[in-house]
């Protein structure tokens, strides 16, 4: 089908939009770990820093880039964390904003159980693989060692974030399958879960290149998911049930 000289113009503009938000986006990452790489380094030369580092990421690195990005954060709660708890924090993953937006939502300092290709991200990558549990998905000892490493983790009482559905699906897909790891893990160290929707980050700013706008991003946290009387075999069960949270909030109002 022929579209006409207007209609063209139209489309290039707005591609030559997305490539300059795009390529803004990565900007808006690199700076402030560029202009605080030295302090930055010495809070993750030992664990014991990494609550500084967390306050950073979250009061300055994850506000740099959302209003940055003019994305601005809103969130609604069914029920707050504790200080000094730990959580389980799972949500849907449709964006690169996902990892600011959870910053933003908690203020218990947690570490991401993330893919290990995110390490390969200039400037970002190399934070990423010293504060971060990376999980190589098609390696079981890699994914063994997860459990081994988040078990430390929540034992100097930091919290735990994974997206469960395994990766970004495709992006026809609402809500993919969640994987069993979040909640086998939640199970075994009997820490709540927290449910969560993230509404808006596939529009603001979603794996396709040619993509996304600025506007505000929404999240809403649920009632948490008890688990000091469930027993590994009920994992499953609690993972339909979380999962039915998050999907009838992408498929409701906020």
């Amino acid at each position: 089908m022929k579209i006409s000289i207007f209609e063209f113009m139209i489309l290039f503009l707005k591609k030559i939009g997305w490539i300059v938000y795009r390529i803004w986006f990565y900007i808006l990452v690199a700076i402030p770990i560029i202009l605080l790489f030295p302090i930055l380094v010495l809070f993750t030369i030992s664990e014991k820093g990494y609550p500084y580092f967390f306050w950073i990421a979250r009061n300055i690195w994850a506000n740099f880039i959302l209003y940055g990005m003019f994305c601005f954060p809103r969130i609604k709660r069914e029920e707050k964390l504790e200080k000094n708890k730990s959580y389980m924090l799972v949500a849907n993953h449709t964006s690169m904003l996902d990892i600011m937006l959870m910053l933003k939502v908690s203020k218990n300092p947690f570490v991401f159980v993330g893919k290990k290709e995110l390490s390969k991200i200039p400037i970002f990558g190399f934070f990423y693989k010293r504060v971060c549990i990376m999980v190589d998905r098609s390696d079981a000892r890699s994914r063994t060692a997860v459990y081994r490493r988040a078990q430390r983790r929540l034992g100097q009482g930091l919290s735990i974030c994974i997206f469960p559905e395994g990766g970004v699906p495709d992006e026809a897909i609402l809500l993919d399958k969640f994987k069993d790891g979040a909640f086998k893990m939640a199970i075994a160290h009997k820490i709540p879960i927290v449910p969560m929707t993230f509404y808006d980050n596939k529009k603001r700013f979603s794996f396709t290149f040619f993509s996304g706008f600025p506007g505000v991003t929404r999240a809403k946290v649920y009632a948490f998911f008890k688990t000091k009387d469930l027993k590994e075999e009920e994992k499953g069960a609690l993972r339909e049930e979380v999962r039915a949270v998050i999907l009838s909030g992408l498929q409701g109002k906020f």
